[in-house]
């Protein structure tokens, strides 16, 4: 059963670039998040259609796994790679996956016929694992009978990704290229995220494989005699790392989410376990993004203070020049893009890993991505003293959720800046 919704030639054709206004540096964040993640590669394409292409790129999970590929190819091969990559790791529906779907709708369930689908795909990929990704661990450790190595402690077994990712991405153009990479990942003795920088050391496929060792279902990965996990398992969203040196910059940030905050409430505990992943994987995105907006009304208000300060005394005072360097923060521009839940989907959408849903996945990406350049005035850059917004497709303008109404932030202008939300 093919998808109706497969990205088409005419889709994929090359569009006219996209003029954006002069910033000291263009930024893409790729959350994690599992088989969701060919929304970015979707978005990516729509990038590299409007010929955008980003100074640096941060991942987590599946999200350095992205990074990996689009920064291990030149920029003509990107889109390529990307489609290699999870054309690769996705299986195409069986001939059961094939007989429920074609067989629902006779007997009126349609909507049903997705859903079964999607459901058999993600069985499959539990007891199948995925080509080139993942496969069973045989046989499984025994709880408490034998102690095994922390690279072995998992219930599927990922060395396969190793030469998937040699595959399809240079890692001598990783290191070398004008891309900067940052990849979170927790060192497992510590509980520390940290984030492996090609800026700082030499990335190889075990740093992008540790992103994404999401334990108990991945092992640990061993880099210089310490063992990592997946970096979402304290910050599913790297904005932060991207913004850390955002000082006195014009960054404009693509931020690539696949959980969203919002949703329904749950009325069975199927809906129960998907929504409680939405909430834990997204929710870092708001407070980091609440966060960052405080910061920049704090920078606004010491700009004020200073101003009431006579000049002879700013210079005179070490105290003064560092408040002067805080108030002069930046400008920090984030374009927001988040995944929307398809009505088929449940709690196992991130392992469900079909071709049909890769595709649809994509092609909410790319149409996501194209229908935020249809709104031009997003990409100018803010004032120093508006300092930081954020724009989302799908909040309508001027919409405000209901709870976040008595919290809105604004700018020195006027303009509305981000809501703030409570983690």
């Amino acid at each position: 059963m093919r998808s109706s919704t497969k990205i088409d030639a005419t889709a994929r054709k090359e569009r006219k670039p996209v003029e954006l206004p002069r910033y000291d540096e263009i930024a893409l964040v790729l959350q994690g998040g599992g088989a969701l993640g060919s929304y970015q590669a979707g978005v990516f394409e729509g990038l590299a259609q409007s010929g955008v292409e980003p100074h640096r790129i941060a991942g987590v999970s599946i999200g350095a796994l992205n990074t990996a590929i689009i920064a291990g190819n030149e920029p003509g091969k990107r889109v390529a790679a990307l489609r290699g990559f999870w054309e690769s790791i996705c299986h195409p529906l069986d001939w059961f996956g094939n007989l429920g779907a074609l067989a629902l709708p006779l007997f009126g369930h349609q909507a049903l016929s997705r859903r079964w689908a999607s459901m058999w795909a993600a069985s499959r990929a539990l007891t199948e694992g995925q080509p080139g990704f993942f496969a069973p661990r045989l046989p499984l450790p025994v709880a408490g009978w034998h102690k095994a190595p922390p690279t072995a402690v998992s219930y599927y077994d990922t060395a396969a990704l190793k030469a998937t990712l040699q595959r399809f991405a240079d890692f001598d153009r990783i290191n070398d290229g004008p891309i900067r990479v940052s990849v979170g990942a927790v060192n497992v003795r510590s509980g520390n995220l940290i984030y492996f920088d090609n800026a700082k050391m030499r990335l190889e496929p075990e740093h992008f494989m540790a992103s994404g060792a999401l334990p108990p279902g991945f092992p640990a990965v061993e880099i210089d005699g310490e063992f990592y996990w997946d970096g979402g398992l304290v910050s599913n969203t790297p904005l932060t790392e991207v913004l850390r040196d955002a000082d006195h910059k014009d960054t404009l940030v693509f931020q690539v989410d696949l959980w969203s905050a919002n949703g329904s409430v749950p009325a069975d505990f199927l809906d129960v376990a998907e929504r409680a992943k939405d909430i834990q994987y997204s929710s870092r995105t708001r407070a980091i993004t609440n966060m960052l907006a405080d910061r920049q009304k704090h920078a606004r208000f010491i700009k004020e203070l200073l101003e009431h300060v006579p000049p002879e005394t700013r210079r005179g005072d070490p105290l003064f020049r560092l408040a002067e360097r805080v108030a002069d923060g930046s400008s920090i521009n984030v374009v927001h893009l988040i995944y929307k839940n398809k009505p088929y989907e449940g709690h196992y959408k991130d392992y469900e890993f079909s071709v049909d849903t890769m595709e649809e996945h994509w092609a909410s990406g790319l149409e996501d991505i194209r229908a935020s350049f249809a709104h031009p005035d997003w990409f100018a850059v803010p004032s120093r003293e508006q300092g930081f917004v954020t724009h989302d497709i799908h909040r309508r303008a001027g919409e405000v959720p209901e709870s976040d109404r008595d919290e809105l932030t604004t700018g020195a202008s006027g303009q509305t800046e981000t809501p703030r939300v409570t983690a």
